[in-house]
């Protein structure tokens, strides 16, 4: 992300209203916490509806009617959407902000750091959900240690012998002078305090051209270096949608590991000539049918009737997943708060985070300076004494301070401490949808084409690159290799018969068949679902344009969104330009600016079907068009995508679905930054 020479002002206007000014000379006030402020109840809202100095077109609108930014049209056609960010790193946030968000509902509890979209304690574990956060935690964490430790093997390749010279002679000064530690904690203060100097003490390089073994450049993973911050440098169309990709592959191929151990595969004891063994699918996407078929074949019993382990041990399993879930998302999140601390994202504050961080430091530096080696050991061997024989007097502390501060432990967190006011990306995305809605101009959907990405090198000079390589040899590492295309090409052809279509094994042929037997199940089921729904059966109703048709697709948004109520085909409106901004469902739709549908709610009126005032919304949560086995088997079958749903739950219970929706994700964007609600994710 683009860092911004912005911070944060506070000031007070004739209407009493909170107004945000972005100025360098102000970047050290952030506003205050605003959790009993009626008018901007987080910092996230505040910061939305503040007066930046650098503005993009989702920040500008003089007019009451929502502004259409670009919604359905091409990316290169779309203006800057936000002052000191890129549209693409905005997209990559917001298509990773899609992935994670399920279910938010409001709270009215206090915000300890000002900012909502926290995960609540009590969220539910889903498989899906586990995976989000392992995928996140493959694209900041892992991603991050991957790139610090190609830095440390280019330093010590000494391939780039200014640098590391540089760095040898500090470090044996320091050694000889006894300042490891004070010059260790100096230099972690610089790079935090002043960023210039990050690419002068650590010149970034293309994360996959970088060899971790040697330091040297080496041929990337994906045979073309087609991105800059993935591991494999895969092409990409979008900004971050590589390594994306990766971070999908990754939890697949941790799936595909356990379900391979799961049931016993070891293809190094199978004969060498099977043709069964070649014809049948692969049993390990079977997973526990697998495993108990290989149980059976043992003459073992699978029956959970005779294993009384089985259940619970799946139980004990299922039960201990979601702290583990937790921990997960804990880390992923302090990471995203550090990273977002040391380059700051507009429109948070620039200079707080990094002082904050800085000032931390200070202590140690100064102890480091008059504390000897000695010391320090006898310092730490009293504190394991005194942890050792104190067990009494640390209990009866803890029970003092859990009876005088029940949230003791929630204001230590380092996200309500030291790292106060600084977002997960989650927080940063919401922020970023609240300053378009703010000013009526809702920010486009991320692009996406069903076309691969083109397979070319991404534009890179390397002159620039401080790796010690020729051009020449940049550029044969970068492209693909024709030896390796010329093979490729080779054994497409092999796969081909004499009439240059591909060969079709039986193995094929069975999956074909079981294909193309479900796609019919699964049209029947459809189509019997139609008659249903005309009968009055509500799951029926549910089910229709799951699947949608060509006619059923078209432009949506940013005011209206094509979708179903109660099985009927309409439109969903968001009317923002009314008096009281509302939700509604109609037959028709509306004129696109946003303004107040003009039709009463009556039984007999056949336009409207529901208003809520989104200001009542109490709860938002994502549905899908068919259960997840449904929707795998249908996915499988039909090579379709299935249209999901939506629930909407108001302050007094009530509840609407809404289904087969077009646009289902930014609709749902749209709600959650509307209103002046505290959201809280589960």
């Amino acid at each position: 992300m683009q860092e911004q020479q912005q911070g944060l002002q506070v000031a007070a206007s004739s209407t009493d209203m909170r107004r945000v000014s972005t100025s360098t000379s102000s970047a050290m006030n952030t506003p205050a916490s605003s959790t009993t402020d009626s008018e901007h109840p987080t910092d996230s809202h505040a910061l939305a509806n503040a007066d930046h100095d650098e503005k993009g077109a989702a920040q500008v609108n003089e007019h009451d009617k929502v502004k259409n930014l670009g919604w359905n049209e091409h990316p290169k056609e779309i203006p800057g959407l936000v002052g000191g960010l890129d549209n693409d790193d905005l997209w990559a946030l917001v298509r990773r902000f899609n992935k994670q968000m399920y279910h938010v509902k409001a709270t009215k509890e206090p915000l300890l750091a000002g900012l909502d979209l926290n995960i609540a304690d009590e969220d539910e574990f889903s498989p899906d959900k586990l995976r989000a956060n392992v995928e996140r935690l493959y694209m900041t964490v892992i991603i991050g240690l991957m790139g610090f430790g190609k830095h440390i093997a280019r330093l010590r390749s000494w391939r780039e012998p200014r640098r590391t010279g540089a760095f040898a002679a500090v470090y044996a000064v320091a050694w000889l002078l006894n300042l490891l530690v004070p010059t260790f904690l100096t230099t972690f203060m610089v790079l935090i305090v002043y960023p210039p100097a990050r690419p002068i003490l650590f010149p970034p390089a293309p994360l996959a051209l970088v060899d971790s073994n040697t330091g040297g450049v080496q041929s990337p993973a994906a045979g073309v270096l087609g991105s800059h911050d993935s591991a494999t440098g895969a092409p990409e169309k979008h900004k971050g949608e590589a390594v994306e990709q990766e971070a999908s592959n990754f939890v697949s191929g941790i799936g595909s590991i356990a379900l391979s151990s799961a049931t016993g595969k070891h293809e190094q004891g199978d004969p060498d000539s099977d043709p069964l063994n070649k014809s049948v699918p692969d049993p390990t996407r079977l997973a526990m049918a697998g495993a108990d078929a290989k149980t059976a074949a043992q003459g073992g019993s699978p029956s959970e009737h005779h294993d009384k382990t089985k259940q619970p041990m799946e139980d004990a399993m299922w039960g201990k997943m979601r702290p583990v879930m937790h921990v997960v998302g804990d880390v992923a999140d302090g990471w995203e708060r550090f990273a977002n601390a040391l380059s700051p994202t507009p429109p948070f504050p620039k200079e707080r985070p990094r002082l904050v961080l800085a000032s931390v430091l200070v202590p140690g530096v100064a102890v480091s300076l008059v504390t000897t080696s000695a010391m320090f050991v006898r310092m730490t061997s009293f504190g394991i004494g005194v942890g050792f024989f104190s067990d009494p007097l640390i209990w009866r502390g803890l029970d003092w301070l859990n009876t005088n501060y029940p949230n003791w432990q929630k204001l230590l967190e380092i996200r309500n401490s030291l790292l106060k006011g600084v977002p997960t990306n989650a927080q940063l995305t919401v922020t970023l949808l609240r300053i378009g809605e703010a000013n009526k101009a809702p920010l486009p959907p991320p692009p996406s084409s069903d076309q691969p990405p083109p397979n070319k090198p991404k534009s890179l000079n390397g002159d620039e690159l401080a790796l010690d390589a020729s051009n020449d040899e940049i550029h044969s590492a970068i492209h693909e290799d024709p030896a390796d295309k010329e093979a490729a090409e080779a054994a497409a052809a092999t796969t081909a018969g004499t009439d240059g279509k591909p060969k079709h094994r039986h193995g094929e042929h069975i999956l074909g068949f079981f294909k193309g037997t479900t796609k019919t199940g699964v049209e029947t089921k459809l189509g019997v679902d139609v008659l249903r729904a005309k009968i009055g059966s509500t799951h029926a109703k549910n089910h229709l344009g799951v699947l949608p048709k060509p006619t059923d697709l078209g432009p949506s948004g940013p005011v209206d969104f094509k979708g179903r109520y109660k099985g009927h085909r309409g439109w969903i409106n968001i009317s923002t330009a009314a008096a009281v901004p509302c939700v509604s469902w109609s037959k028709e739709p509306s004129d696109g600016t946003g303004g107040a549908v003009e039709h009463t709610i009556d039984r007999h009126d056949k336009h409207v079907a529901f208003k809520v005032p989104i200001r009542d919304i109490q709860e938002l949560k994502k549905v899908g068009g068919l259960g997840w086995k449904a929707k795998i088997v249908v996915g499988w079958a039909t090579g379709k995508t299935v249209a999901d749903g939506l629930e909407i739950v108001d302050k007094e219970g009530n509840t609407w679905k809404l289904t087969a929706i077009q646009y289902r994700e930014e609709l749902f964007n749209r709600l959650l930054a509307i209103g002046g609600q505290k959201w809280e994710s589960w």
